[in-house]
């Protein structure tokens, strides 16, 4: 989580929203990446979509079997479709989003038995951290 929480730090200089990303496979990381919407001017530049499309490009394929991301701020629900789709096995995120959150929040995608995959869930860990990086930049985006 260390690592994407220093994704996000990267994310918060760049006047972007600080969430980043980390997909770990076999105790590698294979991506890592910090929301891009503003500079890519791409509604779907989320740190966790980049991080899916890096680690499928190094992989060779979609699906992205016995591997984990770890996220500092739970999933949005296009985010949170796409770990299904891609066959995630774990996410492990820092602090909820209690206004987007779609990894138990407001709804539970990634858990669903509605769904053919569901990840494991990991939450809360550097919870302090993710959360505090987060209501910085707003803090600040606000004065």
């Amino acid at each position: 989580m260390e690592l994407a929480l220093a994704e996000a730090k990267i994310a918060y200089d760049k006047d972007e929203v600080p969430i980043g990303a980390v997909m770990v496979r076999d105790d590698e990381v294979i991506a890592r990446s910090h929301n891009l919407k503003e500079e890519l001017n791409d509604p779907t530049a989320h740190a966790e979509m980049l991080a899916i499309r890096q680690a499928t490009e190094k992989l060779g394929g979609w699906r992205l079997t016995d591997c984990t991301l770890y996220v500092t701020i739970e999933p949005c629900p296009m985010c949170a479709g796409a770990l299904v789709q891609s066959r995630v096995d774990q996410l492990i995120y820092g602090a909820k989003d209690p206004k987007a959150g779609a990894a138990g929040s407001i709804i539970n995608i990634v858990d669903s038995p509605d769904f053919n995959h569901q990840l494991k869930i990991k939450l809360g860990i550097l919870e302090d951290k993710c959360s505090n990086i987060m209501k910085s930049f707003f803090r600040n985006l606000r004065n």
